[in-house]
């Protein structure tokens, strides 16, 4: 039958006709509609007047011809594109292709697209929580630290803070354990419950199935049905579910027509694997296991309960679900009063700790806070006591300590004072006469020779005791002037270096008198350090000529070193040495070390107690080191700028002895350290002739004066501080 051509079929001729051109090139010119020439009907229609190229003549049938009623193959709905459409470029105005691979671009690009969209929020939202956590770190880490400072310095904090976590841990273990309690309580309780209508209801069902005179499909499927909802929802507490499914694996007779039925759209799904399993390998017997099933859009708690009934032939699994959600429910409230009734009592108990804690820990508070205004020098500080309790006793006692102090403290001061003046008071007063006793003293040893032998040694002794006075009295005005505070530091920069050199010569007469080399390990370079030149050269003075005195004619070396803050000038004997206790006490007043106090060597007494006191006006360290045998070594050690500390000392305090060999027997021993590499100094002044005999030499500045030695030579001896 050959269907008339018209214009519907024409229509859809029109719009299912595909333009073979390549997409993205432009349409001839020719085929574009002249400017001005209206167009009618769809792109490519001929124009009036003129036949189109697939025209059909009539009378016969189109190729492409549908059959009414029927769609043509490659028609497209009304208001849907054909998938080889053109449409116009966006820009060109050429024709775009909206077939599959087009679209496929265009899900590539949008894919793309939002690809990084999605990256630059992920990196604004890494920015924003980059920012976050940088500006809480500092928060965080600034309140641990004042939480571990407060731990530290606060008995009360730290004691509240440990009975609450140690209340909140006790509360956590017994709120677990009377938790799980009732939790298996409430469970055995509902189980034994369960087991025990299940028994009863099964055994129902089952003589209903005995019992049933039924042989059609619809009375098998009733009453299935409605001896099934009379289990389900019989019991007292607990709503039950039930499910009704057919044992796997069992011929099946031509009158089973009841394969499974649940109540509540239930499932076989929600019967635990082993539970089926259980059942389906038993007898008659009765098994249970907990599970979930879902009610509404929720999940329950539940027991589910498994036997096997049989009906018509056919083996059965009933499982009947009971719902714990109400014994959930209690639980929750259960557990709920317990954490609000938990924390309640630790706050309870914290303010109670606090409370009991701020009583006791109060008077302590006071207590230390007396005790420091106490050391600072305020003696008329006490403690308020209230009650006649053990703390009211413990400030009481306080009192009285802190008043006994004041006393002793106050008489103390008062005869230090008082001795401090008669001290002051003597050396001035006696200033005057001992210099008219001098001046007759200098006359009388000035003319000795015109003595008589006896006379002659009585003018000498007179001479010479009265010098030693005239020293004492000048140490003894000096540390009176100590004593009352008002000696001042007159600090200029100066070299070191040159002031050690200017007191080795000062003394160099003294070691030749003893027959000791002096030797200097100093850098080359200057050493600037702030100081009063005039009590520097005391100390080192003192310090080299208590060398001498007790080096028993053996060589002192004197060692100068400096680092960023400090410098520092050793001197090291090798004489009879002390131990470590006569080394505490060398910068003692008067202490000496010969228990005999005889004063056949050693100065006043004072020297070294002097040079104390001077070091600390220049806030320095001065230390002594020794050993019997082997000799001492006292180190100096100053801060190159006024006003400034030491953290440590340019030589060490110990000294480290390196025997340099020179020519023949004669060697000069050096004080190293961790210091700037030491001048090389000559030892070929002074050097001494006769083996085992001390060499006297004179040490100048920068010099080295070495003597010939024998190290094992030395004996015990008493060491003072002169």
């Amino acid at each position: 039958m050959k269907a008339p051509v018209d214009g519907a079929a024409a229509g859809i001729a029109a719009r299912t006709s595909v333009d073979l051109r390549e997409p993205g090139r432009a349409a001839p010119a020719s085929d574009a509609p002249a400017a001005g020439t209206p167009v009618t009907g769809a792109p490519g229609a001929p124009t009036p007047g003129t036949a189109a190229p697939d025209a059909v003549e009539p009378g016969t049938v189109a190729p492409d011809a549908v059959e009414p009623g029927t769609v043509a193959p490659d028609a497209v709905e009304p208001g849907r594109v054909a998938p080889d459409a053109v449409e116009p470029g966006p820009a060109t105005g050429a024709p775009r292709r909206n077939g599959p691979a087009a679209r496929w671009h265009t899900t590539r690009f949008r894919t793309r697209l939002w690809v990084k969209r999605a990256r630059i929020v992920g990196v604004r939202v890494a920015r924003l929580v980059r920012i976050g956590v940088a500006g809480l770190l500092p928060g965080l880490h600034y309140l641990l630290r004042s939480v571990h400072r407060k731990w530290r310095r606060s008995l009360q904090f730290r004691t509240v803070l440990t009975t609450l976590l140690l209340a909140i841990l006790s509360f956590a273990v017994v709120g677990a354990y009377l938790s799980n309690q009732i939790a298996n309580n409430l469970f055995q309780e509902r189980l034994v419950q369960a087991e025990s209508e299940t028994r009863y209801n099964v055994k129902q069902v089952q003589d209903t199935f005995d019992g049933a005179q039924v042989t059609d499909q619809s009375s098998v499927i009733t009453l299935v049905y409605d001896t099934l909802n009379a289990v389900e929802g019989r019991g007292s507490v607990i709503q039950r579910r039930y499910v009704f499914e057919a044992m796997p694996d069992q011929t099946k007779p031509r009158n089973r027509w009841v394969e499974s039925r649940a109540s509540d759209q239930l499932t076989i799904s929600v019967i635990p694997p082993e539970l089926r399993k259980s059942v389906q390998d038993s007898g008659k017997e009765q098994f249970w296991a907990s599970t979930e099933f879902p009610v509404g859009t929720e999940d329950r708690p539940g027991i589910a309960v498994g036997n096997k009934v049989t009906f018509n032939g056919t083996v059965y699994e009933l499982y009947l679900i009971y719902d714990l959600n109400t014994a959930q429910q209690t639980l929750d409230e259960i557990q709920n009063v317990l954490l609000a009734g938990g924390a309640v009592l630790a706050l309870l108990i914290g303010a109670v700790a606090w409370y009991v804690t701020r009583n006791v820990v109060s008077p302590v508070s006071h207590a230390a806070v007396v005790s420091e205004k106490l050391a600072a020098g305020q003696l008329q500080e006490r403690m308020v006591v209230k009650g006649e309790d053990e703390v009211a006793r413990l400030g009481a006692s306080f009192n009285h300590m802190a008043a006994s102090l004041q006393e002793q403290i106050t008489q103390l001061a008062t005869l230090s004072q008082m001795q401090q003046r008669f001290v002051s008071d003597v050396s001035h007063e006696l200033r005057t006469p001992l210099t008219t006793v001098r001046m007759a003293a200098e006359v009388l040893y000035d003319a000795r020779e015109d003595f008589d032998p006896i006379n002659k040694r009585s003018a000498e002794l007179l001479y010479n005791q009265v010098e030693r006075f005239q020293s004492l009295l000048a140490d003894l005005l000096e540390i009176s002037r100590f004593d009352a505070g008002v000696a001042t530091l007159d600090a200029e920069p100066g070299d070191i270096v040159q002031l050690v050199s200017h007191v080795m010569e000062g003394v160099a007469p003294v070691a030749a008198e003893y027959g000791s080399a002096v030797s200097l390990n100093a850098p080359s370079d200057s050493i600037i350090v702030d100081m009063d030149d005039r009590r520097i050269d005391r100390i080192l003075r003192n310090l080299i000529l208590n060398a001498l005195e007790h080096g028993e004619g053996r060589p002192v070396n004197i060692s100068v070193a400096a680092n960023d803050d400090a410098v520092a000038v050793a001197v090291r004997d090798h004489g009879i040495g002390m131990t470590s206790a006569e080394a505490a006490r060398v910068f003692d007043r008067f202490w000496r070390a010969d228990p005999a106090r005889a004063r056949t060597t050693g100065g006043s007494g004072l020297g070294l107690s002097i040079a104390a006191e001077d070091t600390k006006l220049h806030n320095g360290w001065l230390q002594a080191w020794g050993s019997r045998g082997s000799g001492a070594n006292f180190r100096l050690t100053l801060p190159l700028r006024q006003g400034e500390s030491i953290t440590k000392s340019p030589l060490q305090l110990e000294p480290v002895d390196v025997g340099l060999h020179g020519g023949g027997s004669a060697r000069t021993m050096l004080l190293l350290d961790h210091s700037p590499a030491p001048r090389a100094d000559s030892a070929d002044q002074g050097a001494g002739s006769g083996s085992g005999t001390p060499g006297a030499g004179t040490a100048g500045a920068g010099t080295a004066g070495a003597g010939t030695t024998d190290p094992d030579t030395a004996r015990t001896g008493t060491k003072e501080g002169s």
